[in-house]
């Protein structure tokens, strides 16, 4: 499995943030944009950030505008568009890319590992999510219509929770 806490990335704040910050938690990864049909999951994520916060899990978005232009906005646009509409409060990093020859060290390491039906490769879509162990290891991969609250996700992460 590919252990991720050696790489970094930039906060939504422009501030520079490590995965190794999030050792000891588990983690959902997850390529976020404010444009999408699939949008509303932001609800979902932010649940999970606060159902499990206190049990170590941290919800991670990454914003990208890769997938039929559908986050725009810069990153201020981001923050505020999120916050007001979703009530998100969980970390946000900068734009990046997850697929293509600019994609983002996180998303070269992240889709090296297989779905459910075995398959790695490109992020097909927004909103695809990746679970990471406390110990920085890719434990599971969820397609981009797979719900948040969705039974495998739940159970996946029960399976990791430090506490």
């Amino acid at each position: 499995m590919t252990n991720v806490h050696d790489i970094g990335f930039t906060t939504i704040d422009g501030e520079q943030a490590s995965l190794a910050d999030y050792a000891g938690h588990a983690v959902l990864v997850v390529n976020v944009a404010s444009e999408c049909g699939l949008t509303p999951q932001y609800e979902g994520l932010q649940e999970l950030a606060e159902d499990y916060r206190d049990r170590g899990l941290f919800v991670l978005g990454f914003p990208c505008n890769q997938f039929m232009g559908q986050e725009p906005g810069d990153e201020a646009a981001i923050k505020e568009f999120t916050s007001s509409k979703y009530g998100v409060t969980f970390p946000l990093s900068a734009k990046i890319d997850v697929n293509g020859p600019d994609r983002h060290p996180l998303y070269a390491a992240l889709t090296q590992v297989p779905d459910a039906d075995g398959e790695a490769g490109d992020i097909q879509w927004n909103f695809e999510k990746f679970l990471l162990s406390p110990s920085g290891e890719v434990v599971a991969r969820f397609r981009p219509k797979v719900e948040p609250g969705a039974p495998e996700v739940i159970e996946a992460l029960e399976d990791v929770l430090p506490v």
